[in-house]
Parts: structure tokens; sequence; C-alpha cells
């Protein structure tokens, strides 16, 4: 799937949150895939379609980022996006899903697990927020550039210059040269629209307050039945891997699997999405 594919297909659901922009392929049980931040669904675009011919995929653009039309004022922390997610799969008369999430989508991915337990058939986490073993430093650092305005900046720098872009984006992706301008406008274009969505920005980011959302969660993590596994790039420097694997492998309750990934970094579901399909694969059909 190309850009302009992605554009050309793109649809959208009306929810209480807004008009809430998706891409969805194939049929069957239905599979979510959260994207990260600053990205939109077409983080997923990979899974979409090797997985099209055994799922219904759904990849949706979060609140405050990607395409979907939300209300200025809209909450954009993960509790609140969850409640989205809940309200998109109504719309789209979805009972339960595959749940995948990378980035913030996997933090907001524990809190939709942890909320809706009966609408999660499984879940699968790639490099994400856990607990309380974030942020780091360097991600602190980003939401204060993202907090002063200085990320928006950067990325209206980054649009304009290929090679600016690629050097700062090689922190979160192992091959930046793969990083197009098509890509970063697709990516952050619709972030840059207006400053009502920098302003959203800027609520999703309120990591504060999705922390402790998260933290809230752990107890029903605990409990959760839902089968899960983690699949998790040990090159990350946005997430710690030691700490984070350890609560993981502590707090939720249905873990099955825990598959470290050498050398990739936080997107790596972006630039690997056949690893991370053949791992879907095997995952769902010890539960089909």
């Amino acid at each position: 799937m190309n850009t302009a594919e992605f554009h050309s297909t793109r649809k959208f659901a009306d929810t209480p949150f807004g008009r809430i922009a998706y891409a969805e392929r194939g049929a069957g049980p239905a599979a979510l895939f959260l994207h990260g931040l600053p990205l939109c669904g077409y983080q997923w675009r990979g899974a979409l379609e090797d997985l099209a011919d055994i799922r219904r995929v759904v990849a949706p653009d979060l609140i405050g980022l990607g395409y979907s039309e939300v209300p200025p004022e809209q909450d954009g922390s993960f509790a609140a996006q969850a409640r989205m997610v809940a309200a998109l799969l109504d719309a789209l008369g979805i009972d339960s899903v595959d749940l995948c999430g990378n980035d913030t989508g996997g933090g907001i991915s524990e809190i939709f697990a942890a909320t809706y337990p009966g609408r999660v058939r499984s879940l699968t986490l790639t490099n994400c927020e856990v607990h309380d073993r974030w942020p780091n430093a360097m991600l602190t650092q980003f939401y204060k550039g993202v907090e002063t305005g200085l990320f928006a900046q950067g990325m209206k720098a980054m649009l304009n210059d290929i090679g600016l872009a690629r050097g700062q984006m090689g922190m979160v992706y192992e091959n930046p040269e793969a990083i197009t301008p098509e890509l970063l406008q697709l990516y952050f274009e619709p972030i840059l629209s207006s400053e009502a969505r920098i302003a959203q920005l800027a609520r999703f980011s309120d990591w504060n307050r999705s922390r402790t959302q998260l933290m809230d969660a752990a107890p029903a993590l605990r409990e959760s039945k839902a089968p899960a596994q983690v699949i998790w790039g040990d090159a990350d420097s946005v997430f710690d891997t030691a700490s984070s694997i350890e609560w993981l492998r502590a707090n939720m309750g249905g873990l099955r699997k825990i598959t470290i990934v050498p050398r990739a970094k936080l997107f790596f579901p972006e630039e690997h999405p056949r690893l991370v399909s053949v791992m879907l694969r095997e995952f769902w059909s010890g539960l089909d």
C-alpha cells in the first residue's frame, strides 16, 4: 500500500469523539492495530496487506494524530483514546478484536484491555509505555519539546529537509534512509495543519495524566485472561527494555510469550512488517 492508495481508500466512522479515520482490509475475525506518535494508521500498512487473508484488519488514526476529525477540545489521554477505540468498534459492528499496539498505541492497548476485557480476544504489545517505567530521559526531552512548541518547529523543518529528517528519525528507525518526503508529509502535515491540531498533539503528550491512567490499569491487567505476547526491539532508546520486560513478565495475567528482536528500534513494526505478521499468524493459530 503506497501513500496514494492509503489516502484514496481511507474510511471514516462517526463516533461521539468525532469522525475517526481508519484503514481496513480483509474479512473474518477482527484485528485492531494502534499506531505510535507522531504516526497514523499507515504505520500498519504491511500488516493490513499481510493478514487480510485471515482477519478483518482495522488500523485507525488516534485522536490528535493522522486524519481523524475531532473537536479541538477533545481529550487525548490514553484512557480517552481507549474509549474512542471502543466507540469505533461499536460503529463498525465489531464485538471483539485481536489487539496489537506500538509505542503510544501499545499504552492505549493496555488500558483498552484493562477497561474492556470482554472485547480483547488476544493482546500483542510491541515497544511501548509500561506502568511507571517511563518516561526515560530521552522521552522526557521529547515531551518538553512538544509542550514548548519545539517539536512542531522541528517537524516543519524536517518536511523541508529530508537529510535533517533522516538524521532525527534515526533515533526511532533502524533504517532512516527508507524515510521519504511522501511519508513525512503523510505523517506530519495533518498535525501541522492548524494551531488547534498542534494543541491536540500537546494534549496527547500529557504524559503525567496518561502515566497515572496506565498505572491505575495495572490490577486489571494482572487479572486479564486474554492471551498476550510481547515483541520487543532491543535497540529502542525511547523505552527501556530491561525494566519494561521485567514489569510485563510479572504483571500481564495472560502473558504467553516474549520475543526480543535484535537491533530493532521503536518503529520496527513499520520497518519489518513481515516479521510481525508471521509472529501474529503463529500466535493466533494457537487461539483460533
